[in-house]
């Protein structure tokens, strides 16, 4: 799996390929929402809560770990901030760090 797709230039596809996603694991609630929505980005560990993925497939458990969201999931992963019942998933710009979707979004 290719966390990183390219995108085709210009406007909000540019912008979208450069969006990454964490989860606040303190703020998890393991309802799992997140993986039924983007299982390529998202997985449930062991302990029951939520993680992202890196782009080979691997649970990123650092905390404030991030991955790049992928073009073709973007709105799987926004749908899963949306849901997400633990308000805990932040997407945001690698350009600047600002949180585009979820709970600390303008």
């Amino acid at each position: 799996m290719t966390v990183r797709q390219d995108a085709p230039t210009g406007g909000e596809a540019q912008d979208a390929q450069d969006l990454e996603v964490w989860i606040d694991q303190d703020l998890c609630t393991g309802d799992g929402i997140c993986v039924q929505y983007a299982p390529e980005v998202f997985e449930l560990d062991i302990d029951g809560l939520a993680y992202v993925k890196s782009g080979d497939d691997e649970l990123l458990q650092d905390k404030g770990a991030t991955t790049p969201v992928p073009l073709p999931l973007l709105q799987d992963v926004v749908d899963s901030a949306k849901e997400c019942p633990g308000d805990c998933i932040h997407v945001r710009r690698v350009s600047d760090r600002v949180e585009v979707y979820g709970p600390e979004a303008a």
